[in-house]
Parts: C-alpha cells; structure tokens; sequence
C-alpha cells in the first residue's frame, strides 16, 4: 500500500483545517500585504505607490497616539488581570465548599461576547442613566453623575472591563499549574515551620514558573490585540482617547459612518496593519528573549 493509500484517512481529516487555514488565513494576510504598497481606496483603480503608505505612517500621530494607549492599556490590563487570577486560583485550589461553582462563574466572562459584554457594561457605565451611577447617587457616594467614558476617566473604564473578561482564562490557567505542584512539598515546608505566605513565594510561584511564563506571553499578545469591546463600548473616543492600533486598523478597512475622515482606505490599512503586527511580534520576541534569559539565571 502506497502512502497515499495509507495516510488517506488522516489527510481526509486535515484537509478541511488546511483548506480553511490557506483561505481564511494565508490568502488575507498575502492580499493585504501587496496592497501594502498601492494607493487603493477599496473602489476605482489601484495605483503603485511603493514605499509611500509606511513613509505616511510616520507621521501620522494619530496612529502613533493609539500606539501608546494600546500600551496603556495593555500594562494595565496585564498587572491588574495576572496578580487577580492568580489570588482566585490559589483561593479556589483550596478545599472550599462550593469552589467548582465559584470556578463557573469567575470562568464565565471567557466564554461571553465580548461584543454583549461590551453592551452590558455600557450599560452599566452610562455617564447619565448607568446602573453604577444611580447606585453611587442613591446612597449618596457622589454628588453628580461621573462620566465613567468621558475623557477623563474612559480608559481607566475599558481597562476594568477587560480585566473582568480576562481574568477566568487566566485562573483557569494558573488552577492547571497549581494542581500539578506535588502536595508532599507544601507539608514538608510545613514541618520545617514555614507559614501560607513563605509557601507562596519560594514554593507556589517558583514551582508555577513554567505556566507563568506561557500565561504572561498570552496575556501580552491578547491585551495588544483588544479591541472588540472598546470598539462597542466607546468607538474609540472620547476624542481618541481610547483608541488602539488594531481599532485604528479596523476603521481604515471598515469606517464608521458619521465620523470625522470616515474614507476606507485599503492601501494604508494594510500598511499600518503590517506596522501594528511588526510591533506586537517585537514585543513578543523581546518578552521570549527577556524570559529565557531570566531562566538561565535562576
């Protein structure tokens, strides 16, 4: 039997995956990529322009402002969301009355729309009839309505939420590493007089290393890439405040009706799409080599 005969079987099996990976993936990311040098506005003629959407992106300080909010919130995001799961996971690891329900629930926002919780959360925070308002008015907490997505406090808003959404991934993640940590070591430190927060630091997170390193990667590239839920909840403002790369991406190739330069360009878009995922994959290769290097050491 030749080995087409032989592996048929399999390949029958990979051969939708590989079909839809070449469509849905390959084919984009190459179409884009050659119009990365055109001046194409998603309708007429294309023209060749070379090398002239990157040299516009240099100055383009919009872009370059959703670059540092991106980072903003992407720090935020991952010092607030890692130090929280891993609080739960250790909590809920214990024998707790209830904790395969407590997991559910924290786990829950993982598996919602970010889109739906996006809407539920607006209306939460809605600066003049959100439920968060009435609440803090009611008991008399505030004076006046806070414009939780104003200028002022909309980003510090976006970042919450998407704590919120992340933080059951990561607990679940942390639970996985925790659960492989031999009990035998916790009791022989035990006998050897060392107290719960001794154990934590030069047992639990020595010995969750390996995961650690995996989920902090995860948590990076994920927070680079948000955009689904602030792209419902605030659209990108106040005034830009809240914009991301990929926001800044997904309105080039998809532009919302009634806003200011509302013109799809595609020519640029995947200029500045290539840009957006130069610089995520930069960072990626910096946190692998800044990680690597940490392992040698210890």
């Amino acid at each position: 039997m030749n080995k087409a005969g032989k592996y048929g079987f399999a390949y029958s099996f990979l051969m939708p995956s590989f079909i839809l990976t070449v469509v849905l993936g390959l084919y984009p990311i190459g179409w884009a990529m050659r119009y990365m040098f055109y001046d194409y506005k998603g309708y007429g003629n294309e023209r060749f322009i070379g090398f002239d959407n990157f040299s516009q992106i240099m100055g383009d300080t919009q872009f370059w402002d959703s670059v540092v909010t991106t980072f903003i919130f992407a720090g935020g995001k991952v010092l607030l969301s890692l130090p929280l799961a891993l609080i739960l996971a250790v909590v809920l690891n214990r024998g707790l009355r209830g904790r395969h329900f407590l997991r559910a629930i924290y786990f829950m926002p993982t598996i919602i729309s970010s889109a739906v919780m996006a809407v539920v959360f607006f209306a939460i925070f809605n600066s003049y009839n959100g439920i968060l308002n009435q609440f803090l008015m009611k008991y008399q907490i505030i004076a006046k309505n806070i414009e939780w997505l104003g200028p002022d406090y909309a980003l510090l808003t976006i970042i919450l939420v998407a704590v919120w959404g992340a933080i059951g991934n990561y607990m679940l993640l942390f639970l996985a590493g925790l659960q492989n940590i031999p009990h035998d070591i916790y009791e022989s430190s035990a006998l050897d007089g060392a107290n719960k927060i001794q154990q934590f630091w030069y047992i639990t997170i020595p010995m969750l290393g390996p995961v650690l390193q995996i989920i902090i990667m995860l948590a990076i590239i994920n927070a680079l890439k948000g955009y689904e839920s602030i792209m419902v909840l605030t659209g990108g403002g106040p005034i830009g405040k809240t914009e991301v790369m990929y926001l800044y991406v997904y309105k080039l190739f998809f532009p919302v009706v009634g806003e200011a330069q509302a013109i799809q360009d595609i020519g640029y878009g995947s200029a500045v799409g290539f840009v957006t995922a130069l610089i995520v994959g930069v960072i990626t290769l910096a946190y692998f080599y800044t990680s690597k290097r940490v392992n040698k050491n210890f």
